[in-house]
């Protein structure tokens, strides 16, 4: 396994380094000649030569198995595509792809050094993350939300989390936040995205799926804020490639929400670059998961393979995500959040308007459900931006807890 930075090729300075100091973005690479895929029900043991972790296998999670990749012929005959396959990663512990993620990147933060580490999200990272620290007693979590996306973070208030609610801001508001805290408090910036270990671990989508699906897959759809789904299981692809393991490498298509969708914007002008026309300040939408309005870091990395692939990107509106949602339910019997249901709505739009030729075989992540029933936490540190930045809320409401 080797680290490098994707801009300038040199390994990272420092055990923890997200970002390099060219400002490029640190991956990884593994000698594809030496993996072995070990003979295990098990994704994490199974595909652990393809994980950036080397000593702490004991933490990951020793039940998991295979997410379950349905053939839907019933809604494959009704918009026309009889090879349609979802990869039905709801069933996950937190009904979201998501704990894929914290489950690789908590045992890469571990092996980096790191114990304290802030992040946020709007709301399936951090409760996946909530929901796996728990194999890291030592660790330490700072997670921080916008207020629009607080009623999405669901877990149970335990020592080793601490929750920090940004009042009147959007998701980028919350993740700038996260670094400046980590700054004046000498703790680790998870950094999202660009944390290999999200990446990594959200591979396992693509490489389970590759052994579920009985035919090459010619699309793999998602839908997205920041795409660092798709990057890792476009990642996971070309791995598979070169080791002669699938046939060929699929295109991908990212779907945004019309409302909130810069990506798409920037796609459908040619950009490899999000511009400010492109950037929506106050996001909103239904499909919340998805609600980000600035991928401005992110976006060249898509951007390129998506055009690499011969893939693309497109944006669906609030009604077309609602009835791909009926659909779902009518015809497969599988419940989704909206943000899912906008990748399925993205398919068949793309699909008729002559994007998707009708016969091959395309994989959809349907990457999260509705947590019913699932609670916020109750110690919440309110804060509201004032003249010197974000600062305790003056007039608290029952969540709050003392800073």
């Amino acid at each position: 396994m080797k680290q490098y930075c994707t801009s300038c090729g040199k390994p990272p300075q420092q055990a923890y380094q997200p970002i390099c100091e060219c400002g490029g973005m640190m991956d990884v690479e593994y000698d594809l000649d030496k993996v072995e895929l070990h003979d295990s029900p098990n994704p994490y043991i199974r595909f652990a030569d393809l994980l950036p972790i080397r000593q702490s296998h004991d933490r990951l999670p020793a039940d998991a198995r295979y997410t379950p990749t349905i053939h839907a012929e019933r809604l494959g005959r009704h918009v026309g595509m009889p090879n349609l396959f979802l990869k039905n990663d709801t069933v996950l512990p937190t009904c979201s792809t998501k704990d894929r993620m914290a489950a690789v990147s908590l045992a890469f933060l571990w092996e980096c050094g790191v114990r304290a580490f802030c992040t946020s999200s709007t709301g399936n990272s951090s409760t996946s993350y909530a929901y796996a620290i728990k194999a890291y007693p030592e660790m330490r979590l700072f997670l921080f939300t916008a207020e629009s996306f607080l009623s999405r973070l669901n877990h149970a208030d335990h020592g080793q989390v601490t929750n920090f609610c940004l009042r009147d801001a959007s998701f980028v508001d919350a993740f700038d936040y996260a670094g400046i805290y980590a700054r004046e408090h000498g703790l680790v910036s998870e950094r999202g995205f660009f944390n290999l270990g999200r990446r990594e671990g959200l591979k396992l989508s693509f490489l389970e799926a590759s052994e579920q699906v009985d035919r090459p897959i010619d699309w793999y759809v998602q839908a997205v804020s920041s795409a660092m789904g798709v990057y890792g299981n476009y990642k996971a692809a070309g791995e598979l490639h070169r080791m002669k393991r699938i046939e060929r490498m699929p295109r991908t298509l990212c779907v945004q929400q019309e409302s909130c969708a810069p990506m798409a914007h920037a796609f459908s002008e040619g950009s490899a670059t999000i511009e400010p026309r492109h950037i929506v300040p106050k996001p909103s939408g239904i499909a919340e998961a998805i609600l980000r309005g600035d991928p401005t870091r992110a976006y060249p990395h898509i951007y390129k393979i998506v055009r690499e692939s011969g893939g693309s990107i497109v944006s669906v509106t609030e009604a077309e995500i609602r009835e791909a949602r009926r659909m779902m339910e009518d015809l497969e019997g599988v419940s989704l959040c909206f943000s899912s249901s906008t990748a399925v709505a993205g398919l068949i739009k793309h699909a008729r308007n002559g994007g998707v030729p009708r016969q091959e075989t395309v994989l959809i992540n349907l990457t999260g459900a509705d947590r019913r029933g699932a609670a916020p936490p109750v110690n919440v540190n309110m804060l509201r931006r004032g003249p010197a930045g974000w600062q305790p809320d003056e007039d608290p409401d029952p969540r709050t807890v003392a800073l």
